[in-house]
């Protein structure tokens, strides 16, 4: 019985053995497969250092734009009062002391929003740090704002967060929150008038991060569109990849 089982054996871990070679020819394959993105000579490690360093320039020069001083109030992402306010400001620029609301607030706002700004920056960084390869080739490969949709879908939460409590701060730094209230209290005791909400924080938060957003998707469009901001060999080598996919 012994010796027509023991060849059973070494014909099973001969085959076990085979299988296992197989197993290691093929991941080795796949991995040089995957070293190499569409036979267009791009490592990995080149995909996503160069997505890396293009998003950290894009990111960089956004939160630094908007920090600074009038980064929002004299810029397209200019933070404007909420639609539904402009009633009120239309009623209170008849009631003495509140002529100049809409002015007052809007760079007050504005303020906040920069001041908010610097918070940016690390956490765009920490995302863009966790990135995979798959994230990365997702984003060489996708539509021109699919980086700076990765960074919103990833950062948003965070960001509203860490911006929250600056712009707050802010805001009542210059008397903007109560100045706000008092402006929209006073338009609450105007007879037939309909009520309205007298917080800004939210709107202004939101309205921060929407410019904020839009800034790093135009560095991102402009870095896809403009070989002349390529200016590494890597940036070059990588959106070469992303260049070749438009063409065909």
């Amino acid at each position: 019985m012994t010796k027509k089982i023991l060849p059973f054996m070494c014909l099973m871990f001969v085959a076990l053995f085979a299988n296992a070679q197989l197993k290691g020819a093929l991941d080795k394959a796949k991995s040089k497969v995957e070293q190499t993105v569409q036979g267009g000579g791009l490592s990995q490690d080149e995909a996503g250092q160069g997505l890396k360093e293009a998003l950290n320039k894009g990111i960089g020069d956004a939160a630094d734009f908007l920090s600074k001083k009038d980064g929002y109030y004299m810029s397209a992402y200019k933070i404007l009062l909420p639609e539904e306010a402009q009633k009120v400001v239309k009623k209170l620029k008849m009631v003495p002391g509140f002529e100049n609301v809409e002015a007052n607030l809007v760079e007050k706002m504005n303020r906040a929003a920069e001041d908010a700004a610097v918070k940016a920056k690390p956490i765009f960084l920490n995302a863009i740090k966790s990135m995979t390869f798959k994230d990365a080739m997702n984003i060489l490969m996708g539509n021109d704002d699919a980086a700076t949709r990765y960074l919103e879908s990833m950062t948003f939460k965070q960001l509203y967060g860490e911006f929250m409590p600056i712009i707050q701060a802010s805001l009542d730094k210059v008397g903007a929150r109560e100045y706000w209230r008092t402006a929209v209290n006073a338009y609450n005791k105007i007879p037939l008038v309909e009520k309205t909400n007298p917080e800004l924080d939210d709107h202004v938060n939101r309205k921060a991060l929407g410019g904020l957003f839009g800034l790093v998707e135009k560095k991102e469009a402009d870095i896809r569109s403009d070989v002349s901001l390529r200016n590494s060999d890597l940036l070059k080598k990588v959106f070469a990849q992303q260049d070749s996919r438009k063409k065909k």
